[in-house]
């Protein structure tokens, strides 16, 4: 049975990652790392670092077959700026497997917060009333009126990991 170190114990992303390898029989072992980026990052780049870091710590901090990070942050484009998410499968042997999911704007409001240095998820909770939208919906649960949701959103990541991973293991 594969065994998989999750680079997080969010309990949206856990379900996420369960949810993008269905049909694949593993253990998943959730485990607290830290992402080594900031605790918002700012750009794909380092939203990308985050989840590969993530990816990396778990796999050495539980001694998997692989490690998968989940890492959202947010990107300044002219056209203002946006959610951004992206995702890491390592192992040991190859180089880390990445793949990004949806984007939507943020309003001026938000981004402004978000400049000051305030969290997304803070951010967020003030915003809406509401605790830990993190670990539920996420903003863009709210952004889209709940059509899309954190968790539906990171497992669209994840089944693009898994069938990189996949492809390139049958390749």
């Amino acid at each position: 049975m594969l065994q998989i170190a999750i680079g997080t114990k969010n309990p949206t992303k856990v379900d996420a990652i369960k949810n993008g390898f269905d049909g694949i029989e593993a253990n998943f072992l959730p485990s607290s790392v830290s992402s080594g980026v900031s605790a918002q990052p700012f750009s794909d780049e380092e939203t990308i670092r985050g989840a590969i870091n993530r990816a990396k710590s778990s796999l050495e901090h539980v001694g998997a077959d692989l490690g998968i990070g989940l890492e959202g942050g947010v990107v300044e484009t002219e056209f203002g700026m946006f959610l951004c998410n992206w995702g890491a499968i390592v192992d040991k042997n190859n180089e880390p497997i990445i793949a990004g999911g949806a984007r939507i704007p943020l309003s001026d409001e938000i981004a402004r917060e978000l400049r000051n240095g305030i969290e997304l998820g803070d951010v967020m909770e003030q915003f809406t009333k509401q605790k830990d939208i993190r670990s539920n919906e996420g903003a863009i649960g709210i952004f889209t009126n709940h059509y899309v949701n954190r968790k539906e959103m990171f497992t669209h990541v994840v089944k693009l990991l898994v069938g990189q991973y996949t492809y390139k293991k049958n390749a």
